[in-house]
C-alpha cells in the first residue's frame, strides 16, 4: 500500500528543504552575510499558520530570534525546544548551498546536518503533539546567533521559561547529557622597549610570554593527569593568538596572548580565571619587571544531565521506542546552547540527526534520522507535556 504523502507543512524533510533554502549565514561570521531575518520571517509564518502563539525577539536588531507557543490546556509540565536558526558560512561549498536536494538517503545543503534538519524535527513535533491536545506548554524557541555568540538563546531566557528543555543540535540519534564548557582570556605582558644591540637597558615582553608557556604546559600537564571524566576526557589549555613586538631591532615593549581553557562540569568559570591568575603571579614574583593584565573575554559553564530528570527519562524512552534499542549517551568536546540552559535552572539535554559535514565544503543529513528524530519528540512532548 502506498505511503500517504503528508502536507508540506508537516512533512519535516518538505520542511527542511524549504529551511535550507533560505540564506541564513550568520553576518558576525561573514560579514554583510544575510543572518536570521528571512528565516525568522518564514518561522514566523509557519507558527501562524499551526495556530501558534508567535513572538519575535529582536534586541539587536536585523538578529531576530521566533518563538513559538502551543500552550495546553493547563496543569501540565512545559516544554522548551531550542534550536538555531544561523548557519556557517558557504564560501568554497561543494555545490549549491542552498538547494536541498535528497539523493541516497541523504540530505543535502548548508544547515542540513548543523541544524536545519533538527529545526524541522522541533516545528513538525510540536505541531503533531500539540494537535492531539496537550496539558502543558509547548515553547519553540527558534533563535539567532548560536555559531558565534548565542545572543538568541540568551535573550529568550529573558523572557521564557518551561520545565525542561530539549536542544536539537545533531547527535547522531544518541543522547547528549555532557559537554564542555570554555573560558577565553586576553594575557596582556608589558615591557619596556629598547634598542635591539643593548636588550640589557629594556624589558623583553615576548621572553615574558615563553614563561607563560612554559607556565601553561605545567598547567596543562596538571589537567591530562587529573581523573578522566567518563564521557568528557580532562579539562585542556592552549594559547590560541600571539602577537608582540614592533620591529626587528627593538626589543618588544608588550605582547598579547589569546589563551583557551576547555572546563568540566564543576569547574566555575571564576575558579578557572583564579587559577590562570594564580599562575601570572608566580610567574610576576619570580620575575623582575613581569607586568601583566588578565581579562576575560567570554566564559561558558560545561553542563551535564541528571539521569533522574524526568526529560531524559522520557526523552530516552521514547528513543527506545522508536530505535528499538536504548540509545547511546555521549558527551561532547564542544560547547552548545544547552549550557546557557542549564545555567537558567531548566533542566535539558541534546538529541538531533545523523549525518555530517558541519561547516564543511559538503553537508548532509540522514532523512530517515530526521523522521527518527521528529517521532521521537512528538511522543516526548506527549509524554511530558500531557
Amino acid at each position: 500500500m502506498p505511503q500517504r504523502e503528508l502536507p508540506r507543512d508537516l512533512d519535516p524533510i518538505a520542511v527542511a528543504q524549504q529551511l535550507i533554502a533560505i540564506d541564513s549565514v550568520n553576518p558576525d561570521l561573514v560579514p554583510g552575510a544575510a543572518g536570521e531575518h528571512a528565516i525568522a520571517a518564514w518561522c514566523s509564518d509557519w507558527f501562524a499558520r499551526q495556530g501558534f502563539e508567535v513572538h519575535r525577539l529582536e534586541d539587536r536588531p536585523g538578529r531576530p530570534s521566533v518563538v513559538g507557543i502551543a500552550r495546553g490546556s493547563g496543569g501540565g509540565r512545559s516544554l522548551m525546544l531550542n534550536g538555531h536558526l544561523d548557519t556557517v558560512g558557504v564560501a568554497g561549498y561543494d555545490g549549491d548551498p542552498l538547494y536541498g536536494e535528497v539523493q541516497g538517503g541523504m540530505l543535502f545543503g548548508r544547515g542540513a546536518f548543523d541544524m536545519k534538519g533538527g529545526l524541522a524535527a522541533i516545528l513538525v513535533a510540536a505541531a503533531r503533539a500539540s494537535a492531539a491536545g496537550l496539558a502543558g506548554d509547548v515553547i519553540v524557541t527558534l533563535v539567532a546567533d548560536e555559531e558565534f555568540g548565542s545572543l538568541g538563546t540568551e535573550e529568550v531566557l529573558r523572557h521564557f521559561r518551561a520545565d525542561a528543555a530539549i536542544v536539537t543540535e545533531p547527535s547522531e540519534l544518541c543522547l547528549t547529557v555532557a559537554h564542555r564548557g570554555f573560558a577565553w582570556f586576553e594575557v596582556e605582558l608589558t615591557g619596556r622597549a629598547a634598542h635591539g644591540s643593548m636588550p640589557e637597558q629594556g624589558v623583553d615582553a615576548i621572553a615574558h610570554a615563553g614563561l607563560v608557556l612554559r607556565a601553561l604546559d605545567g598547567l596543562r600537564d596538571r589537567l591530562e593527569s587529573a581523573p578522566a571524566h567518563p564521557l568528557l576526557g580532562q579539562g585542556t589549555v592552549r594559547v590560541s593568538m600571539i602577537r608582540g613586538g614592533e620591529d626587528a631591532a627593538t626589543v618588544a615593549p608588550s605582547c598579547t596572548l589569546t589563551v583557551e581553557r576547555r572546563t568540566l562540569p564543576g569547574e566555575a568559570p571564576d575558579a578557572v580565571e583564579a587559577e590562570l591568575a594564580l599562575l601570572l603571579e608566580r610567574l610576576a614574583a619570580a620575575t623582575p619587571e613581569f607586568s601583566f593584565r588578565l581579562t576575560r573575554l567570554v566564559a561558558r559553564g560545561a553542563f551535564e544531565a541528571d539521569p533522574d530528570w524526568p526529560i531524559v527519562r522520557a526523552l530516552s524512552g521514547q528513543a527506545e521506542r522508536v530505535l528499538g534499542v536504548p540509545p547511546a549517551r555521549r558527551g561532547e568536546p564542544f560547547w552548545t546552547d544547552a549550557g546557557l540552559i542549564h545555567e537558567a535552572g531548566i533542566p535539558c539535554l541534546l538529541l538531533g540527526v545523523r549525518g555530517g559535514g558541519a561547516h564543511a565544503d559538503k553537508e548532509w543529513a540522514e532523512v530517515a534520522s530526521v523522521h527518527r528524530l521528529t517521532e521521537i519528540l512528538t511522543g516526548t512532548i506527549a509524554d511530558f507535556c500531557g
